[in-house]
């Protein structure tokens, strides 16, 4: 696996930097926003290590960029910004995780497998269609519009019981695996909710209080 770790901070990077080669992983530092950027975009990363509060371009620059390119590299935030609006910008901004600062190596560890574990998992199907919806999972779209790998495992989950509420814990554990992420499901059903709308789809996720999500045709 190969990650890039965009951080400024030089004795936290190396320091990092060690603990991650010792996984058998390569790493490459960036040591501010605008370095970063340019090696983000030149592609190959497996995982983006990415602090917030970098000289030249900040965290929320490069995500937004990466993005707007369409790269499909799983994105972890560290940042010692660590309030739940804070995360939330983060997420919004297209991180895949946020961990806040100081952080335990084995924790971020853990977050990176779980990244790449993501990433790697199959779809249940290559082609869904739903009342005026196209779900292509093979090149991740929804009506020709581009949707995030997460955002693609969640719709491959509710199109797969259309009209039926779909548990959030079960959403939780077979896209992330790990109940301290609950809110993320609620950040990536919104921006789902948002490229619904985007599109003029007739369709929409519910949220059915206490329980889960469920998709239909209004």
């Amino acid at each position: 696996m190969k990650i890039l770790l965009i951080e400024d901070n030089k004795s936290l990077a190396e320091a990092v930097k060690f603990m991650l080669e010792r996984q058998g992983w390569a790493v490459e530092v960036a040591g501010d926003g605008e370095r970063g950027l340019d090696q983000a975009l030149s592609g190959g990363f497996d995982v983006l290590v990415l602090d917030i509060m970098l000289p030249k371009i900040d965290g929320l620059a490069i995500l937004r960029r990466v993005r707007k390119k369409q790269l499909d590299v799983p994105i972890i935030i560290l940042s010692a910004m660590s309030e739940t609006d804070d995360k939330v910008a983060g997420l919004e901004h297209g991180a895949d995780d946020y961990l806040a600062k100081p952080f335990k190596t084995a924790e971020l560890i853990a977050r990176i497998n779980a990244l790449a574990r993501r990433k790697s998992k199959p779809l249940k199907t290559q082609s869904i269609k739903f009342a005026d919806l196209q779900f292509n999972a093979e090149n991740l779209s929804l009506n020709n519009v581009k949707i995030t790998k997460t955002e693609a495992l969640i719709l491959d989950i509710l199109l797969g019981r259309p009209n039926e509420t779909i548990q959030k814990d079960f959403i939780l554990g077979k896209v992330w695996g790990d109940d301290s992420m609950s809110n993320y499901v609620e950040v990536y059903v919104s921006y789902l909710r948002q490229k619904l709308r985007k599109i003029g789809s007739k369709v929409v996720i519910k949220t059915v209080r206490g329980v889960g999500y469920k998709i239909t045709e209004e």
